[in-house]
Formats: C-alpha cells, sequence, structure tokens
C-alpha cells in the first residue's frame, strides 16, 4: 500500500513542489492537505494519513501546538517537522512533543523520501546526528527542565540500556552502537526497545530528547 502523506505548510507554492515530488514515487500518495494547524487538525478527522509534513510557522495554530494535539491522539500518524536553520528553536519545541524528526525545507528530494519512508516503517530516525547538533545548539538558549541524571526515570534502566541510551543521543544508529559495544544489531534493537518501554517514549527522537533534558547528555554531545 502507498504510504499516505499530508502536507501541512501555508505556503502554496511550496506544498505544490513537494506533492510534485511524491507523486512521481509509486509508493506514497498525498491524500491531503493544509494551510495552518487548525485545518490540519479537521482534516485528519476524516482522512486516513500515515505521515504528516508539517510546517512549524503558521497562522491561527503553529506546527508545534498542531504536532502535540495530533501526536496525543490514539494511533497518530507520524510528523515530520518542516524547518529552516532559523527556525530550528520551533523544531526542538516539535520533537518535545512528539514529532518524529525533522527536515530542512531545501532537502533535497532523495533525503525527504527516505526520511518518509523510516519514519513509516515505524524507524522513527531521521538524521540523529543532525537532531543531535540542533539539540546542542538550542538547549542552553531554552528555559531549563534539566533533572537529576540519575532520577527515578533514568534509575528504571539497567546498566547496559542506560550504556544503549547515551551513544542513541549522540546520534550513532543500531549499527554503530552494535559496533561499539560489541554487540549484535539485534540485541541492541532489542535494548532500545526496553529503553522504550520503560520511559514511555514513542521513538528514538524522545530518548534524545529527554538524554538532554535529564542531564544524562550535555550540550556538544558530551556524557554526564
Amino acid at each position: 500500500m502507498s504510504i499516505r502523506v499530508m502536507l501541512v505548510d501555508d505556503q502554496v507554492l511550496l506544498r505544490t513542489g513537494f506533492r510534485m515530488v511524491l507523486a512521481a514515487q509509486p509508493d506514497m500518495e498525498v491524500v491531503a492537505e493544509a494551510g495552518d494547524g487548525v485545518e490540519a487538525l479537521e482534516v485528519l478527522r476524516a482522512t486516513a494519513v500515515d505521515v504528516v509534513l508539517m510546517d512549524v510557522r503558521m497562522p491561527r495554530l503553529d506546527g508545534v501546538e498542531a504536532t502535540r494535539r495530533i501526536c496525543a491522539q490514539t494511533d497518530p500518524p507520524k510528523v515530520l517537522i518542516l524547518t529552516t536553520f532559523d527556525l530550528d528553536e520551533y523544531a526542538f519545541s516539535a520533537l518535545k512533543v512528539g514529532a518524529s524528526g525533522f527536515m530542512l525545507k531545501d532537502v533535497p528530494p532523495g533525503e525527504l523520501l527516505g526520511a518518509i519512508r523510516a519514519v513509516h516503517s515505524g524507524d522513527a530516525v531521521v538524521a540523529p546526528s543532525t537532531t543531535r547538533r540542533l539539540l546542542d545548539r538550542f538547549t542552553p538558549m531554552l528555559p531549563s527542565t534539566s533533572k537529576d541524571p540519575s532520577n527515578s526515570e533514568l534509575d528504571r534502566l539497567t546498566g547496559r540500556e542506560r550504556e544503549v541510551m547515551l551513544l542513541v543521543a549522540q546520534g550513532m544508529s543500531n549499527g554503530e552502537i552494535a559496533a561499539r559495544l560489541v554487540l549484535s544489531e539485534a540485541t541492541v534493537k532489542t535494548h532500545v526497545g526496553r529503553i522504550l518501554t520503560k520511559l514511555g517514549l514513542r521513538d528514538r527522537v524522545q530518548v534524545v530528547v529527554l538524554a538532554y533534558e535529564s542531564g544524562l547528555v550535555r550540550a556538544g554531545g558530551g556524557a554526564q
């Protein structure tokens, strides 16, 4: 079945460009569009969507609040945030409320398509090293929500799971983590799954955000 994509952006020309790129793919279909967050929520009530490409700065309801409301629903679609360098702080906020990743608006078509497929397949990982750089840049600028890294949330993890979480937060793929810890990729995937379950997180991007908020990783990528 085709991946059902929704485009949410107040720039009609930009939506047209993305729609043309996606329409050329045999495994993708643009099933809905919206010009702001309010319209997006209305359309989603009546339209089945797998992946939402969401702009951040829009009239009436911005992409961050729209993402929060979408991700709070039962069995929601995945959300990829569309951003520009000067709006990265909004992307950070969207990651915190449940977005599966972000893409720059001038992303090469191949990278955009790959990101949509990765998120739809359940990986929910879009350029983790890029996500880490965004967090490094903007975490110091935002209101501090830092907690003691030995808090009860992280105390639920075993020593190995905590080690895996740290490497995920540093932007490593399962293969890279497996090589670093001399484990199989299947074992790493199992550890990541247990981390998500124990901490009540949706995906690896939220693992990265929690690692920064808890103080497990500092801006700059270092371990606490």
